[in-house]
């Protein structure tokens, strides 16, 4: 192998993959689709859902995802956790044929996604392709119906666990946070807040509630945790913003 094409897909709406995404996947010689294991099987269904709709002949190699070691400090178990990815995605591509290989990443492999990052370990160093996607950002607006940002409205992007732990970032009227299993945004002082929530966006299981915080945030904790109860698993974002 060398070449390693990172293809953002969007939120798993096989219409989010660009016209570039599609014809990259048509041009691949491999795909290696990740399996995260019980409960999560719907994760790589929809990846070959994508593969189906892109039409491509592309051989399929599985990888096997390894699990996080949470009783390790959270810095030092994502490293080690990236460090075990990218000896699996070694040990896999031995056996690919020549021709570029295909990793699908949801979202934007640029946006809060760390493939970029395991790649980086690989040795020898592939050369790389980034093939930009639609991300949850764009998503949650679009289903929502609203824009990014107020008029010259600072926006900042973070994650759960630095709004647990820093609270309201200093100078932002408008707040987006990804990767909050937590539904951080309890930790707030909901005066004057609005949220704007999505799970499954752009897919058949979509669900969207939006609201003051005060009366939308425990009505959402019910709503995400029915749904991941239901499939087992749940990608979700919400948008949070100040009243003028």
């Amino acid at each position: 192998m060398t070449e390693l094409w990172l293809i953002g897909i969007g939120t798993g709406n096989p219409d989010h993959v660009t016209l570039e995404g599609q014809k990259a996947l048509r041009d691949a010689a491999t795909v290696l689709i990740p399996r995260k294991g019980a409960g999560k099987e719907d994760l790589a269904h929809l990846r070959l859902d994508i593969l189906a709709a892109s039409k491509t002949q592309a051989r399929v190699i599985y990888v096997d995802m390894p699990e996080r070691d949470d009783s390790l400090p959270y810095q030092t178990r994502v490293a080690l956790w990236h460090d075990e990815i990218a000896r699996r995605w070694q040990v896999a591509l031995e056996a690919v044929p020549e021709g570029p290989v295909a990793l699908l990443v949801w979202g934007d492999p640029g946006l809060y996604d760390s493939t970029l990052r395991i790649a980086a370990r690989l040795d020898p160093a592939p050369k790389l392709r980034v093939v930009p996607g639609i991300t949850a950002l764009q998503a949650l607006t679009a289903a929502h119906a609203i824009p990014f940002n107020t008029v010259n409205g600072a926006v900042t992007v973070t994650t759960g666990r630095r709004l647990r732990d820093h609270g309201w970032p200093e100078g932002a009227q408008t707040v987006i946070v990804m990767l909050d299993g937590a539904c951080s945004f309890q930790s707030l002082d909901p005066t004057g807040l609005h949220i704007w929530w999505g799970a499954f966006l752009g897919m058949a299981d979509q669900v969207l509630d939006s609201g003051a915080l005060a009366e939308a945030g425990p009505r959402i904790v019910e709503r995400r945790a029915n749904a991941r109860a239901r499939h087992g698993w749940i990608m979700d974002t919400y948008l949070l913003r100040r009243d003028a």
